[in-house]
């Protein structure tokens, strides 16, 4: 897929205020500081597209970015935020998951892991209430660049058996790199076909 265009459309505090299209959505969310805003503006060969920041944390609404006026690109707010007040995480996990739950449009899920760390208790409980939720989603290993080629084999190995402790059967995988556009094309790819599908 070539991205001719990507633009901001809005950002929603809650899913009653997202466009009122019916284009297919894909989101993406992960853990605080996993590399999202990053990896975004690499899918989309946009700099500026998504705000990156040094403070984890700093997505807090729900912003779509329509790409080539076919389909949207979803940024959800991280999960296990930084430094946020109880009231505040309760309200962000209910405007995602109000989000992912009712939004007919959302076609997949996008979670995303760093390949550096080992399975992390909250995307285990992320990825088992997407399961139980119906929600169809893939993992997306993020700062492949860090590790030599073999350590992220070895990572995604670990991280495999793990998974298929509680799963008969995985998601799709992908590993990425913001730095080194690494995965741009596989992940694009594997979006262009399920809108074929659709």
């Amino acid at each position: 897929m070539d991205i001719k265009k990507a633009e901001f459309v809005v950002s929603a505090p809650m899913v009653s205020m997202c466009p009122q299209d019916t284009k297919p959505e894909y989101a993406f969310i992960g853990r605080s500081n996993v590399g999202k805003s990053s990896l975004i503006n690499m899918l989309t060969n946009h700099k500026g597209l998504a705000k990156t920041s040094a403070t984890p944390g700093k997505t807090l609404l729900i912003n779509h970015f329509i790409i080539n006026n076919e389909w949207y690109l979803v940024d959800l707010p991280g999960y296990g935020y930084a430094q946020r007040s109880k009231k505040e995480i309760q309200r962000l996990d209910q405007m995602i998951r109000g989000y992912i739950l009712q939004r007919h449009q959302l076609v997949n899920v996008f979670v995303l892991a760093d390949v550096r760390l080992q399975p992390q208790k909250i995307d285990l409980e992320f990825y088992q209430w997407l399961g139980e939720s119906s929600i169809p989603f893939s993992i997306v290993f993020t700062k492949a660049d860090k590790l030599s080629a073999s350590k992220v084999k070895t990572n995604i190995e670990a991280y495999k058996k793990v998974l298929l402790e509680t799963w008969e059967e995985l998601p799709p995988l992908f590993v990425t790199s913001a730095q080194n556009k690494q995965g741009r094309d596989e992940l694009l790819d594997y979006i262009e076909s399920i809108n074929r599908d659709l």
